[in-house]
């Protein structure tokens, strides 16, 4: 456990900074599962309707730092030429 007054106040920031992250990483996630699972029913349609939400949900993400940029970049891709087939 932390014993200085500045080390107290660094592990409450980090551990709120970790709720954050998390959130923004499992909201990002769900959304791709989403879009996956139309995918897979062939409901091609539906999932494209979705692409935007998702980009919005990566694009939060990377701005946040919990992805890295090209990380972002390489899921969009991936994902949208997945539905192109």
């Amino acid at each position: 456990m932390p014993i200085t007054k500045s080390a107290k106040k660094a592990l409450r920031q980090s551990v709120k900074k970790k709720k954050s992250n998390l959130l923004k990483k499992e909201e990002m996630k769900d959304v791709v599962k989403k879009i996956t699972k139309l995918k897979e029913k062939g409901e091609n349609e539906e999932a494209k309707k979705l692409i935007s939400s998702v980009y919005k949900a990566i694009d939060k993400a990377a701005k946040k730092g919990v992805i890295k940029k090209n990380t972002a970049s390489r899921k969009k891709s991936r994902l949208v030429k997945s539905l192109g087939k």
